[in-house]
C-alpha cells in the first residue's frame, strides 16, 4: 500500500486511536488509584515483527522499553489469540510492580500484532510493603518474578498468593486484559475497513516514514558530546555513583555510548538495558519535530552501548526497583547534558526525580511520585509541579487518597522560589505533608537531595529536594516506620534556570 502524506497521516492517528482507547478502557476499570487516578501505565499497539505501530501518550519509562517484552513474547511461539504476563526486568520487564500484559492479535488465523499494556501495581510482594524497597540487595527482595509465560488461571492463582493485595490486583489485571482485548478489536476493525493486506503495509509505510523522517533531522547535526552525571547513593551505600555518557550524532544516526560508567550497585539504582535504550529513545523523541509519529521507526535510528554488569546494563540478580523510575530520569539528563557540551540548545535539567513514596500496613499499600520543577529552556520558564523526564503520570487527588487510606494530607502546594533564576526560570517544586493515621510502613525512593538539577547557559541551578519526617532529615532512599501521628514531608526540587540575567 503506497500511501502519499495525507494518507500517511490518516493511519498515523487511525493506528494511535487504537492504543489510546486501549489506555482509556484501562484507566476507566482499574481499582486501584495508581493506576486509575495517577495513570500510571501504559498502551501501545505492535505489529507482527515486533515493531511499535503507535503508543498512547503515556510514561515514557515504559513505552520505550516495551519492544524488549515483545521480542520475549516472541521467542515463546505465540499463537494467535494468547495472552502472556511478564516482569521479569532481565527478559523484557522494567521492574517488578510493572506487569506487562501482551496479547497475541488473531487476524485469519495468524498473529497479525500485538496488544501491550505495562501497568504499576502498587504491590507485586517482596521485602516491603509497595514493593520499591530501598536497600534491597537482589531482585528476588522485590517482589514476585514472572519470566515471560503464558497467562493461565494457575499462573493468576501463583501471583496473587504473593501480593499483599490480592483483591485489588485481581481487578488491576482484569482491567489490563479489557484493555489488550480491545486493542485486537481495534486493529481487526481497520483490517475490516481496508483490508488486511492493505492495513499492514500502511504499517509498515508509517515505521518507514517515521525512520526517514528521523534519520534526515539527525542528518542535520554532527555532535560528538559526553558527560557525567550522579545518582546519590543507593539505599545500601550512600557515596555518588557515576553516569557516564558519550553521544555522537552521525549521519543520521544517534550513538550513545555509556563506557565509563561505574560498576553495578550493591543497592537496587541498576538498571536493565532495556531502561537504558528507553531514556536516549525519549531524549531523541525530544529533538524531533511534534507531527513526526512515535513508533518504531524512531528507534531504528538510535544505538546504545553499555559494558555488560555496569549500572546501566545491570545483570541478573542485581536489584533494579529504583533503576527504572530514578536511574533512567539520570540517563536522561546525562544524554543531555552531552548534547549541551557540543552546543546543542538543551533545557536545563528538571527536577530529574520521580520521588516515588509507598505506604502500607496490614491488606493495603500506596505507591505514588510526586512532580516538580521542570528546567527553563531558551524562550520559556519551566512549568512548576509537573512530572518531568520519564514520568508523566497525573497527581493523586488528596480526596481519593484520604478516602482509600488511613493517611491525610497536611500540606499540598507549590514550593515557591526553589526554581532556579535566570533569563528564563526553572519551576517550582511541590511541597506534600502526609499524616499517618494508623501505623504503617514507608519507603522513601528519591534523588537531587544533595546535588540540585544544573541550570544550562550560565542559568542558576534549581534548589535540591528534602525529606523529613516530624522535622528531621531523612535520606533520598529510605524504609521506615511510622507511627500513628507521624508527619513525613516532601519537598521536590526546583528545575535549573536557562541563560544568565532577570527572567522576562
Amino acid at each position: 500500500m503506497r500511501l502519499d502524506a495525507l494518507g500517511i497521516e490518516v493511519m498515523a492517528h487511525a493506528f494511535a486511536s487504537i492504543a489510546e482507547e486501549m489506555g482509556l478502557v484501562l484507566v476507566h476499570s482499574a481499582l486501584s488509584p495508581n493506576i486509575r487516578e495517577r495513570r500510571d501505565a501504559s498502551a501501545a499497539l505492535f505489529d507482527a515483527d515486533g515493531e511499535m505501530i503507535a503508543q498512547a501518550a503515556h510514561i515514557p519509562v515504559h513505552l520505550g522499553a516495551l519492544a524488549d517484552a515483545v521480542a520475549a513474547v516472541r521467542g515463546l511461539d505465540p499463537q494467535p489469540g494468547e495472552l502472556f504476563l511478564l516482569n521479569d526486568p532481565y527478559a523484557g520487564g522494567s521492574h517488578l510492580p510493572d506487569l506487562t500484559l501482551i496479547g497475541a492479535i488473531d487476524i485469519d488465523g495468524r498473529v497479525g500484532g500485538y496488544s501491550v499494556v505495562r501497568a504499576h501495581h502498587s504491590d507485586v510482594g517482596g521485602m516491603s510493603a509497595g514493593s520499591m524497597p530501598a536497600g534491597a540487595r537482589e531482585l528476588y527482595q522485590e517482589g514476585i518474578v514472572i519470566p515471560p509465560s503464558r497467562l493461565t488461571p494457575e499462573l493468576e492463582r501463583v501471583l496473587l498468593a504473593n501480593v499483599r493485595t490480592p483483591g485489588m490486583r485481581r481487578g488491576d489485571l482484569a482491567a489490563q486484559r479489557s484493555a489488550v482485548e480491545r486493542g485486537a478489536d481495534g486493529l481487526r476493525a481497520l483490517a475490516r475497513r481496508h483490508g488486511w493486506t492493505a492495513t499492514r503495509d500502511a504499517a509498515r509505510a508509517l515505521l518507514d516514514y517515521t525512520e526517514r523522517r528521523t534519520t534526515a533531522l539527525l542528518g542535520k547535526m554532527r555532535v560528538q558530546g559526553s558527560a557525567t552525571d550522579y545518582l546519590e547513593g543507593d539505599g545500601v551505600i550512600d557515596e555518588d555513583l557515576a553516569i557516564h555518557v558519550n553521544v555522537t550524532i552521525q549521519d543520521g544516526l544517534f550513538h550513545a555510548d555509556f563506557t565509563g560508567t561505574r560498576d553495578a550497585a550493591p543497592g537496587n539504582v541498576n538498571c536493565p538495558i532495556a531502561v537504558t535504550r528507553s531514556a536516549v529513545l525519549f531524549v531523541v523523541r525530544t529533538l524531533l519535530p511534534e507531527d513526526v509519529p512515535m513508533n518504531g521507526g524512531v528507534p531504528r535510528a538510535i544505538r546504545v552501548i553499555a559494558p555488560p554488569g555496569c549500572l546501566v546494563n545491570a545483570r541478573a540478580p542485581s536489584a533494579v526497583a529504583a533503576g527504572n523510575v530514578e536511574t533512567s530520569q539520570r540517563i536522561a539528563d546525562c544524554v543531555f547534558r552531552a548534547l549541551a557540551a557540543d552546543g546543542c540548545r538543551v533545557p536545563a535539567q528538571g527536577q530529574g526525580t520521580m520521588n516515588n513514596l509507598t505506604f502500607g500496613g496490614t491488606g493495603w499499600t500506596y505507591y505514588e511520585t510526586i512532580g516538580g520543577g521542570q528546567g527553563g529552556s531558551e524562550g520559556a520558564h519551566g512549568p512548576s509541579g509537573v512530572h518531568v523526564g520519564m514520568s508523566n503520570t497525573w497527581n493523586t487527588p488528596i480526596e481519593v487518597l484520604e478516602l482509600e487510606h488511613p493517611l491525610r494530607v497536611r500540606t499540598y502546594a507549590l514550593r515557591t522560589g526553589s526554581g532556579g533564576k535566570g533569563a528564563w526560570n526553572g519551576g517550582d517544586g511541590v511541597v506534600r505533608e502526609f499524616e499517618a493515621l494508623v501505623p504503617m510502613e514507608a519507603t522513601l525512593l528519591t534523588e537531587r537531595r544533595r546535588h540540585g538539577p544544573a541550570g544550562a547557559n550560565g542559568g542558576a541551578d534549581g534548589t535540591p529536594g528534602s525529606n523529613q519526617l516530624n522535622g528531621r532529615s531523612l535520606g533520598s532512599k529510605t524504609t521506615l516506620r511510622l507511627a500513628a501521628g507521624d508527619v513525613l514531608r516532601i519537598d521536590t526540587p526546583g528545575g535549573g534556570a536557562w541563560g544568565k540575567g532577570h527572567s522576562v
